[in-house]
């Protein structure tokens, strides 16, 4: 039996340590918060709950493997509920869509919504996504990143012709995609990496087609449930958890971990280590080596992923409010009027930063109001998530989101910009809690409060994110900052990969790789 640290209690971490126990480890995960989740939060306040990261899960067999592979099934342990209308966004000459949650009811819709032909225009940028996904699944997403993936992919002009690398994720979909508004459907997809569509790679067009080929689904009581779910499933399989320990360093014995310190002296001994902090935290705090300072300066070279600005709105009262005339969703997307603005805002004039980054005036509005009596104190009530994409908390080169009044006036224009919108909540707002990129970044631990680490920005930056497998022998990188990327289901799949490198308890014995 080999002993395994694992840091952090993200889903990543969680995932870990639930697959590495139930493989035999002995297996341990220090958590530097008194709560378990990570990114997955949750704020629970005068019976109003709210999660504070991913509003749904897409993906779900990531979830279903997980749970089928360490015991009982997810279904024996928590509900997943498939929305009906995955999203309805707002475009930006005022025209309404309900993206139906079944891909074979969207051209449809689309034509009806959009006009006659924005249905087919989808269809065949979702056939062209799917090649991408096939093309992309196996290798990329669900095994470590390697050279020879990599050649692979380049010595078959057919796979790399379907991928196109070169071109950014804008320019792949520019193909298909003639109406503005779908344009700005499949824009809005980069920012599920933190990047900017003008630069991030034509490999994220996989997002949408998983997330429509799959669906988008919801956790009654809210999404930190499937958090708690998987630390149940690693206590079951005989892993500890221990929340409130700091670590400090990852300890080495020459060019293999040794184990880790915490903040407050322990030192825990341990034949691997498995890292759920941002991979810029382990290179530049917790790994102390001349090994650990050449990676920190590569990484640096990294575009940080964006962040958000969060509202957590309190509201009663919904009942008779003018902006449901289209009966209640789960999801809202508001647009901005200029999308391309919204992204110098935030990573500068045409993403090379001629100026530093600042708030977005006038941003794209992301709203998650699940319909869930669970959640709320009582009918008509509301516990709604509203999200804008933020620059990060930079105070010496960007936006000090520290700075007295602005969170406050940055929350009024933005509950003024969502009525200006349709959804005027004004007089509904029982009370708001704002959450800044430097809450972010004070909460999860993760530089700037940059949600997913490094963003995508560039051709290589896939395959420069940090690998699972380290340099240093025994340790290795799970979570949103690492391989193969953010987002519930890739952290998730991150764990797959972790876990089948290091292998079955009894294949290993008690010598560390």
């Amino acid at each position: 039996m080999s002993s395994i640290v694992v840091i952090g209690a993200g889903v990543g971490g969680l995932a870990s340590a639930a697959r590495l126990a139930s493989l035999g480890h002995d297996v341990t995960v220090l958590e530097q918060s008194d709560v378990i989740g990570g990114k997955l939060g949750t704020i629970e306040h005068d019976g109003f709950l709210f999660d504070t990261g991913p509003s749904l899960v897409t993906m779900p067999y990531v979830f279903a493997e997980l749970f089928d592979q360490t015991g009982a099934p997810l279904e024996s342990v928590l509900e997943l509920r498939r929305l009906e209308v995955a999203c309805r966004y707002r475009f930006a000459d005022g025209t309404e869509l309900d993206m139906p949650g079944r891909v074979e009811e969207i051209p449809g819709a689309l034509d009806a919504a959009l006009g006659s032909g924005t249905g087919r225009q989808w269809s065949s940028f979702l056939e062209r996504s799917r090649s991408v996904w096939d093309i992309a699944r196996g290798p990329f997403l669900e095994s470590p990143i390697t050279a020879a993936g990599i050649a692979m992919l380049a010595a078959n002009p057919r796979s790399l012709a379907k991928v196109a690398p070169w071109r950014s994720l804008r320019g792949f979909g520019e193909q298909d995609l003639a109406d503005p508004r779908l344009r700005a459907l499949l824009d809005r997809y980069a920012t599920y990496t933190g990047s900017d569509p003008r630069r991030a790679p034509s490999a994220l067009a996989t997002v949408p087609y998983a997330e429509q080929a799959y669906g988008s689904w919801y956790v009654p009581g809210g999404l930190w449930r499937l958090g708690a779910a998987i630390a149940d499933r690693a206590r079951e399989c005989g892993a500890r958890i221990r929340t409130g320990v700091d670590v400090t360093r990852i300890l080495q014995d020459g060019a293999r971990v040794s184990g880790v310190e915490t903040a407050d002296g322990e030192r825990i001994t341990a034949d691997v280590v498995v890292s759920n902090a941002d991979a810029e935290t382990v290179y530049g705090k917790l790994l102390r080596s001349e090994g650990a300072r050449r990676a920190a300066r590569s990484h640096a070279k990294l575009d940080p992923s964006l962040s958000g600005f969060v509202l957590l709105l309190a509201l009663d009262g919904l009942d008779d409010a003018a902006f449901e005339h289209g009966g209640a969703t789960h999801h809202r997307v508001l647009f901005a009027e200029d999308y391309d603005a919204e992204f110098d805002s935030i990573f500068g004039v045409g993403g090379q930063a001629q100026w530093g980054p600042k708030p977005v005036e006038r941003p794209t509005i992301y709203i998650a109001a699940p319909d869930d009596p669970a959640i709320v104190p009582g009918p008509g009530s509301g516990a709604w998530f509203v999200l804008v994409n933020a620059p990060r908390h930079d105070p010496e080169h960007g936006v000090d989101w520290n700075e007295p009044g602005l969170a406050e006036r940055y929350a009024a224009s933005l509950l003024d910009l969502m009525a200006e919108r349709g959804v005027d909540v004004r007089d509904h707002v029982r009370w708001m809690r704002i959450r800044t990129p430097a809450d972010i970044e004070r909460d999860t631990r993760s530089p700037g409060g940059s949600i997913y680490g490094t963003a995508s920005n560039g051709a290589k930056a896939s395959f420069l994110r940090p690998a699972n497998r380290q340099p240093v022998e025994g340790l290795y990188l799970v979570g949103g900052s690492s391989h193969p990327g953010g987002g519930l289901p890739l952290v998730t799949l991150s764990a797959a990969i972790v876990a089948e490198m290091i292998g079955p308890a009894e294949r290993r014995g008690s010598t560390a790789p």
